[in-house]
């Protein structure tokens, strides 16, 4: 069988061990042939390929990034965009695809089931927000980054008596933001689920001024916003899926914070440092077990289903109860890092 594989959307740690253990399971077991598609869904637009054997393969585990690579390309936003990507798998003679990605990446490969395109789906995202899966790989990686982060924040902002606000990824969930800011022994968290007040968070902050605690750490995820208020973008331009660049709520953070204290603040941006490097041992084993499970899924006929992690098991789930669908922090787990606020 002629299997393609693509990474769409952003970076995330992982996704090379998906790459590498399809590709093994593929050729030792099944006899298959494995197709590699250039740039996500650009890739089959334009009729881009690369064979996978296992001199492609070598020495990738433990690399970042996608031999692959990326792109959040939109295939409906371009004038027949469905009919030109069957038109080369046709081309290509594949005939399934596994696709490695996060919500708008298996949203279209949902949609491209009406056309008759076989996929099976793979979660890919550091932000954790898919919904129908416990984890996503690259969260784990990204949330040890952040705590490393917050580790070595913490005696620079101790010696300087300053407060240092983290700006951490997360759209719309603040899965990183929380479980870094609880490793990492975060004075305040704030994530796109719960608006915050500056007022509220300068109370804490004096609380441990009080308590003779002249510095703090703040951890923001980028789509946190305030009461009130709108997201905080970087710029006003959005990708084929209409998702505008935010970042840059960490510096109106620090200056409102100034605004209402006489303390000093610096903004630490960790942006992109989050998705590159070397994943951790959990995502490597987490992706190596999706990447095994995929193949085995398009041999067993299971096409239009995510793979998903349940408690230890991997389970299929319909891609159309995933599409749109986004999951949230726990609030109760919130509550459980608020008890260390302040």
């Amino acid at each position: 069988m002629k299997v393609g594989v693509l990474s769409g959307g952003g970076d995330a740690p992982g996704t090379n061990a998906v790459i590498r253990a399809i590709v093994r399971r593929g050729l030792q077991r099944y006899g298959d042939e494995i197709v590699g598609i250039r740039d996500g869904w650009r890739g089959l637009l334009e009729g881009e390929f690369l064979p996978l054997n296992l001199e492609a393969i070598t020495g990738i585990l433990t690399r970042g990034g996608s031999i692959l690579g990326y792109s959040r390309t939109n295939p409906f936003k371009y004038e027949d965009g469905a009919e030109k990507i069957l038109k080369n798998m046709e081309k290509a003679g594949i005939e399934a695809i596994i696709v490695i990605g996060g919500d708008d990446t298996l949203s279209v490969a949902h949609k491209l089931a009406d056309f008759g395109i076989k996929c099976v789906g793979v979660p890919k995202t550091i932000d954790n927000d898919l919904w129908g899966t416990d984890y996503t790989f690259g969260f784990n990686t990204a949330v040890a980054t952040a705590t490393e982060a917050l580790d070595r924040l913490h005696s620079t902002a101790e010696a300087h008596q300053r407060v240092i606000i983290l700006e951490v990824m997360g759209r719309y969930t603040g899965w990183i933001a929380l479980e870094a800011g609880l490793a990492g022994g975060a004075d305040v968290i704030l994530i796109p689920e719960k608006p915050f007040d500056v007022c509220e968070i300068c109370e804490y902050i004096r609380h441990r001024q009080k308590r003779g605690r002249n510095y703090s750490l703040v951890v923001v995820a980028e789509g946190a916003k305030p009461k009130d208020g709108k997201e905080i973008v970087y710029s006003d331009g959005v990708d084929e899926f209409g998702h505008a660049r935010l970042g840059g709520v960490g510096y109106y953070l620090g200056k409102e914070i100034e605004k209402n204290m006489d303390v000093e603040t610096r903004v630490v941006v960790l942006g992109h440092i989050q998705r590159g490097g070397t994943p951790t041992a959990f995502d490597r084993i987490l992706a190596t077990r999706f990447g095994i499970a995929a193949i085995d899924f398009v041999h067993e006929g299971k096409f239009g289903y995510l793979i998903a992690i349940h408690g230890n098991k991997m389970v299929p789930v319909p891609l159309k109860e995933v599409s749109g669908k986004r999951k949230t922090v726990n609030l109760e787990l919130y509550e459980i890092a608020s008890v260390f606020f302040g």
